[in-house]
């Protein structure tokens, strides 16, 4: 039985929502027809028994009542719900399914047939991407730095060096059907002009990896010289390229080690989140003992942000760590976290191809030309 205390309870959280339906009739009806004054009068007084019938009305107009607001909140809900499922299918709508038919296949020519570069070559400068930790960006940065430079007019040598093979299925290689790889230049089995892959993209040839490098660092660790094998595969393509990039593993490992030998200078891709920040220690303890007894001019050339998301506290106050640490090493430039950014690989393209005006694009636009201000 509901008492009146109830009755009213239910009334002022109908009343709320807008809806007074059943009992009173609308909000205006109850406005322009207020209830009369009670009369006093004990024959106007309901009886025991009409009392209990009047209560019993009202229990069940109030059951209604209360079925039909939870109805209607879960319209609302499920509406809401459909509008932001809606909303997110949007902005992904191609990264739902990706056919065969969507992704591109790369076209190429070998590189002894790759037409002559047409302008002035400096010197070759050399930039491992590194770091150990995965999932903060390097393929990503790697492919799409890569993209960028050589839509700036630069000779750019993408060398895979991660048995992942990320960037090479970025630029839409088909790993399957290759007959060499880094891994058979490394062993020195196959002269390094012979795998590389020519015009992958504008200004951009690639050195592809395949599953076969996973068995590199097992197959070098009794030969001599090691650690330089890499450095010799690439010594004789300097003056060929303005830039070499280096996609090196998230370890640091045989492989790793013969990046560093290899490079001239590290770009550090560091995503911005706390877990990102503990591995960088390590890095720069490996970088100075390679420094030390095998490349005395290896230095970090620059540190790039990754993921980067304005609108979380996070984002911003590993950002400023980082920077306090590093200071001018860390480029102004910082890459953004976009869907189309997640979306480029799975369709075998850079994201300057794929979305040309994605602030993805913008955000690595802005970092060739830093890297180029650099030197």
């Amino acid at each position: 039985m509901f008492h009146v205390k109830h009755i009213l309870d239910i009334i002022s959280s109908i009343s709320r929502k807008g809806i007074f339906v059943g009992l009173f009739g609308s909000r205006k009806k109850f406005k322009n027809n207020p209830v009369a004054p009670v009369n006093e009068s004990k024959s106007q007084v309901l009886s025991k028994e009409e009392k209990q019938t009047t209560f019993d009305e009202i229990n069940e107009h109030a059951e209604v009542i209360e079925r039909e607001v939870d109805t209607t909140e879960a319209d609302n809900s499920e509406s809401s719900n459909e509008n932001q499922i809606a909303e997110n299918a949007e902005e992904t709508t191609k990264s739902e399914e990706v056919s065969e038919d969507d992704v591109l296949t790369a076209q190429y020519v070998p590189f002894t047939q790759k037409p002559p570069v047409t302008h002035s070559i400096g010197q070759t400068k050399i930039l491992a991407i590194i770091n150990q930790k995965g999932g903060v960006g390097k393929s990503t940065t790697a492919v799409n730095l890569a993209a960028a430079l050589g839509a700036m007019n630069k000779e750019v040598l993408l060398v895979d060096l991660d048995p992942q093979g990320n960037a090479t299925s970025g630029y839409g290689i088909d790993k399957r059907e290759l007959d060499g790889c880094v891994y058979d230049a490394l062993l020195g089995e196959t002269p390094v002009e012979e795998v590389i892959l020519a015009c992958v993209g504008k200004g951009v040839d690639v050195l592809p990896s395949t599953i076969n490098l996973a068995g590199a660092e097992v197959e070098l660790v009794n030969e001599m010289a090691r650690e330089n094998r890499l450095k010799s595969a690439l010594g004789s393509l300097r003056g060929r390229y303005d830039y070499i990039l280096i996609d090196c593993p998230p370890s640091l490992g045989l492989l790793t080690i013969n990046a560093l030998v290899a490079a001239d200078k590290l770009l550090v891709p560091i995503q911005c989140e706390f877990y990102a920040l503990e591995g960088v220690t390590k890095l720069l303890d490996s970088m100075n003992r390679v420094k030390k007894m095998l490349n005395p001019s290896l230095d970090i050339f620059g540190i790039v942000m990754t993921m980067y998301d304005s609108r979380t506290n996070l984002s911003n106050q590993v950002v400023n760590e980082v920077r306090s640490f590093f200071g001018k090493t860390v480029f102004e430039t910082m890459i953004p976290r976009t869907v189309k950014l997640s979306e480029a690989p799975s369709y075998g393209q850079p994201i300057i191809e794929y979305a040309p005006d994605n602030k993805g694009t913008e955000a690595y636009n802005e970092l060739a030309r830093e890297v180029i201000a650099r030197g």
